[in-house]
C-alpha cells in the first residue's frame, strides 16, 4: 500500500524518543504480536490463566517502559517481544510453583487437583534455566533459540536480527539444541 507507514521506520523513530511513532506502530504489528503470543501459549499447559490478549498487552506495557533500545528492524522488535513474552510466562510459571509449595494456599477438591498439570510449568522453568545457562556460555546461541523457537522467526529473519549469516544461524541452532537437550537431561 502506497503511503502506509513502514514498521522499521516507526521503530527507529520510537527509539529516537518519538512517542507518536509507537501509537502508529502498534496497530500495524498487533496481529503479528497476537500470533507470536499464540505460539508461546501453544507451549503452555491447558487451563492457563494468562490469555493471549493479556500476554500481548503485558508485553506491550513492558516494551514501552524499555529505554535506550536502538531498534534495528521489525525482526529485532519481534525477537525482543518474544523474549518479553517468554519472561512473562516464566514468571507466571514460577509463581504457580510458589503457590504449589504452599504460598497462598486454598482448599482444592481431589478432582480439581487431578485436572491441573504442573508438568508444563516445570518444563518451562527448566527450559528457562537451561537457556540462562546457555546464555552464560554463548549468548548468541541462546538468542537463536529464543528467536527461532519462541519468536517463530525464520532463519533469514534471525540472521538479519543478529547480523550474521544464515549458515551461522543454522550452526548455532543445531549446537544450541544439542546443548539444551543435554542440560535438560542433566537437570532431570
Amino acid at each position: 500500500m502506497a503511503g502506509s507507514p513502514n514498521p522499521t521506520e516507526l521503530l527507529l523513530a520510537w527509539g529516537r524518543g518519538e512517542a507518536s511513532a509507537l501509537d502508529t506502530l502498534m496497530p500495524l504489528v498487533y496481529q503479528e504480536l497476537k500470533q507470536l503470543a499464540r505460539r508461546h501459549m501453544s507451549h503452555e499447559r491447558p487451563g492457563q490463566t494468562i490469555q493471549t490478549t493479556v500476554l500481548v498487552n503485558e508485553a506491550y506495557l513492558r516494551l514501552i517502559q524499555v529505554k535506550r533500545v536502538q531498534w534495528q528492524d521489525r525482526a529485532h522488535f519481534f525477537a525482543m517481544s518474544s523474549r518479553v513474552m517468554r519472561r512473562i510466562l516464566v514468571e507466571a510459571a514460577r509463581g504457580r510453583g510458589y503457590q504449589k509449595r504452599g504460598g497462598n494456599a486454598h482448599r482444592t477438591t481431589f478432582d480439581e487437583a487431578l485436572s491441573v498439570s504442573r508438568e508444563r510449568d516445570e518444563a518451562l522453568v527448566a527450559l528457562d534455566d537451561a537457556l540462562r545457562a546457555l546464555s552464560a556460555v554463548d549468548a548468541r546461541k541462546a538468542q537463536v533459540i529464543e528467536m527461532r523457537f519462541f519468536g517463530g522467526l525464520t532463519v533469514e529473519e534471525t540472521a538479519t536480527a543478529l547480523d550474521v549469516s544464515t549458515d551461522t544461524v543454522m550452526r548455532d541452532w543445531r549446537l544450541a539444541k544439542v546443548w539444551l537437550l543435554r542440560e535438560l537431561e542433566r537437570q532431570s
